[in-house]
């Protein structure tokens, strides 16, 4: 028997105004208590079946009571996943050299307890007490350039190949998985999102529609600015809050 989720939370999705497919998926389970979102490799073959295997599969995983148990189970389906990915589905697709691929950025919950998992340049963000806070790091040749130091932020940005993944689910035969564990409050407000709608919106205004109390309000606001600009990616968002 379900028991009544404290979390409420609102998803939306949308192919945005340039490509004719959205390689998007999510999932919002707040009776579960876990979030997705995957955003296939654009300009590869099969990344929204990525995408979507990557929530579909991670949607069957068991209910169990122990939170460590399911942030394990959670692991060990998307390295499954990524073997699948890797080995079977380019087999099956006929192309040896292509990479059937998708970041994945996925939210736990349990009583005081939650967890981030990441791989690519999906994005979690919490706002907490009137702070917006970036709490997954992009894995992206960007990101890796300015950690190194090898680039200005603004020289990293102009980069041409700046939104190369470094990670994703099926883009290589080991995967590597980033987990931030936190606890959790009252009012505390979560969003994950593909970087179709970070891309085009600033720090403010992320920070001012999650401000917003109710999550389907939120996300509104959220697709309304986004959709305002050129939009020339898939956009998705889940909003979550307790």
């Amino acid at each position: 028997m379900l028991v009544a989720s404290p979390w409420r939370s609102a998803a939306r999705t949308d192919p945005g105004k340039v490509r004719a497919r959205n390689e998007d998926a999510f999932l919002d389970c707040p009776q579960q208590g876990l979030w997705v979102v995957a955003d296939g490799m654009g300009g590869h073959q099969g990344g929204d079946i990525a995408s979507q295997l990557i929530v579909a599969s991670l949607a069957e995983l068991p209910v169990q009571d122990d939170f460590d148990e399911r942030l394990k189970g959670i692991r060990q389906c998307l390295h499954w996943l990524n073997r699948r990915l890797g080995q079977e589905l380019t087999v099956t697709a006929g192309r040896h050299d292509s990479i059937m691929g998708s970041t994945v950025v996925a939210l736990l919950v349990e009583g005081n307890r939650a967890a981030c998992i990441w791989a690519g340049d999906s994005r979690c963000y919490l706002w907490r007490g009137q702070r917006l806070y970036q709490l997954s790091k992009d894995h992206s040749l960007q990101q890796q350039l300015i950690d190194e130091q090898q680039m200005s932020i603004e020289d990293a940005r102009a980069h041409p190949s700046a939104h190369a993944l470094t990670r994703a689910v099926g883009a290589a035969d080991v995967l590597t998985l980033d987990v931030l564990e936190l606890e959790v409050y009252p009012g505390d407000t979560f969003l994950l999102c593909s970087d179709g709608l970070y891309q085009g919106l600033s720090t403010d205004a992320l920070g001012n529609a999650l401000s917003l109390t109710a999550p389907h309000v939120a996300l509104e606001r959220l697709f309304d600015g986004a959709l305002r600009g050129s939009a020339r990616d898939n956009l998705t968002a889940v909003v979550i809050r307790k």
